[in-house]
């Protein structure tokens, strides 16, 4: 993988997980003062997910180019064959 196309995924991956970390933890407030939203957390502990994400892309981001230099899933391959 190139830098560019390794760069392009691990941003595809960070905003992935990041999305999915969002709803953990997330806890309503109990006593909604006049015009604030029922619905918004307490403390939204963005930056420990921020971290998390981070590390967790990372690991995925370097499993997919393990698999993409292993060759296993090769489109040169596929396209030679059909």
């Amino acid at each position: 993988m190139g830098t560019v196309s390794g760069i392009v995924v691990y941003i595809l991956l960070w905003w992935w997980v990041f999305f999915m970390t969002l709803p953990f933890g997330v806890k309503r407030e109990e006593n909604v003062e006049q015009g604030h939203d029922i619905a918004a957390p307490q403390k939204t502990h963005l930056w420990k997910k921020v971290a998390a994400t981070t590390v967790i892309a990372l690991v995925l981001w370097y499993g997919v180019d393990l698999l993409i230099a292993s060759d296993v899933f090769s489109f040169r391959r596929m396209a030679q064959e059909y």
